[in-house]
């Protein structure tokens, strides 16, 4: 029995209901086919279009993936040229066919440092879809956790300084608020791909207690069978939240 079949087994409260995605492996997966990295890169975009399939059709209730780091600005130049290219094109030509699936897509991080173009693309395509219901779509460009830690304390230090707020009154549920993503369920699965067991600053606050799945596919070859079995882990897993596990079991009765 396929892990796909496997899954249609399990109930829908034991799934997970937000799934991040470290997508790595575009560039060793072109590398070991002997073709260059902006192959890898573009392959790696039918893999989201399998993500967000299978996250619709699992009714998952929030999907964030690791498109551009705040590092990857460090890659060669031509490399970082053609990811921001591949960005816009994406865009462009996807936006319409998420609004046709009710499909929300936001883009969380410090999109300022984006062209100007770009950041006008990335406004329009969010103002399309705003007010659809179903799967709600993060894409992380320019994103790092520490970014989005540092950035919500910044809001709270503002609050502070403006008198709206005595430093007393901070609580990590306020910090939380001042977060990309605070509106969303919780994040229940991390995936990475590449066969690479780091969280490379990803949703450092978001990650405090998702279960973690370490992929050694290359994010091109990982579709949906893989999907289901990164799922059927997270079914399985134990999630105590800092209890023992007779307390768990106390509550479930």
């Amino acid at each position: 029995m396929s892990s796909l079949e496997k899954l249609a087994e399990i109930p829908q409260s034991d799934l997970p209901g937000h799934i991040a995605v470290i997508m790595d492996g575009n560039g060793r997966w072109a590398q070991a086919q002997g073709k260059p990295r902006a192959f890898g890169h573009k392959a790696g975009v039918e893999s989201v279009r399998n993500a967000v399939r299978f996250c619709r059709q699992h009714n998952v209730q929030a999907l964030t993936v690791f498109a551009f780091s705040s590092e990857n600005w460090k890659r060669p130049e031509q490399e970082v040229s053609l990811l921001m290219e591949l960005f816009m094109l994406v865009l462009s030509k996807e936006v319409k066919n998420l609004h046709k699936n009710n499909v929300k897509l936001q883009i969380i991080g410090d999109i300022s440092a984006f062209s100007e173009r770009l950041q006008k693309q990335i406004i329009k395509a969010q103002e399309l879809t705003k007010d659809n219901t179903g799967l709600v779509f993060n894409v992380a460009a320019n994103y790092g956790g520490r970014w989005d830690i540092s950035q919500a304390a910044a809001k709270l230090a503002e609050q502070v300084k403006a008198g709206e707020l005595n430093p007393e009154q901070i609580t990590e549920e306020k910090l939380h608020q001042m977060t990309c993503l605070s509106e969303l369920p919780d994040l229940d699965l991390l995936i990475r791909t590449g066969g690479e067991h780091r969280i490379s600053n990803f949703l450092l606050w978001q990650v405090a207690y998702a279960e973690l799945f370490f992929a050694e596919e290359y994010w091109p070859d990982f579709d949906e069978e893989c999907f289901a079995r990164a799922s059927l882990c997270f079914a399985n897993r134990n999630r105590r939240y800092g209890l023992t596990g007779e307390q768990i079991e106390q509550q479930k009765k």
